[in-house]
């Protein structure tokens, strides 16, 4: 690696080190001057960060993703795929936004965590045809899996297997929120 390449992960690609904030950026991607990119953050593929958002921490924006308006990505956040961040949403903590996801206000993504005996963080997001939800590596599911992939997983702890009920129960109440809103 030089300071004109960086490895994202899949090897040294050209890239370079974004103005405001100093973050990198592969040179396929498109990060506006009036957009932040600091800390240890990345943005890559064919990412785009716009308007006045920002990107921190250690977050990433990748593949076909755009993140714009005021919208900010701190901490271990990651958006990729097709997914849009947009006005003045946030994606923050260990959230993953994937696929065609759209948030555009800070309800439209939900986090609750650490749960489980790998604490980990449960991600809700609204997409555009409905929703996708991520436990850690459990990713790009609905709600309507979840409870049958916990009973296998916890099938020996029935706190557990309360403790997502209890989420559950708040993930639907979102879901309702958006699809009443469409």
């Amino acid at each position: 690696m030089t300071d004109k390449t960086f490895d994202f992960g899949y090897g040294p690609v050209p890239a370079h080190r974004h103005a405001n904030g100093g973050g990198w950026v592969a040179d396929t991607a498109t990060v506006e001057p009036d957009a932040w990119v600091s800390g240890n953050a990345w943005v890559f593929g064919n990412a785009r960060v716009s308007g006045n958002a920002r990107v921190s921490g250690n977050a990433w924006v990748s593949d076909n993703a755009w993140v714009s308006g005021n919208a900010w990505v701190p901490d271990n956040a990651q958006v990729s795929g097709n997914a849009w961040v947009s006005d003045n949403a946030r994606v923050s903590g260990n959230a993953r936004v994937s696929g065609d996801a759209q948030v555009f206000g800070i309800r439209h993504v939900l986090m609750v965590g650490p749960v489980g005996t790998e604490h980990q963080t449960v991600t809700l997001h609204r997409t555009k045809g409905g929703h996708n939800l991520s436990v850690g590596c459990w990713r790009n599911h609905t709600i309507e899996e979840l409870a049958p992939e916990v009973a296998i997983r916890c099938a020996d702890r029935p706190e557990l297997i309360a403790e997502y009920a209890a989420i559950e129960t708040l993930l639907r109440l979102r879901i309702a929120e958006w699809e009443s809103s469409r």
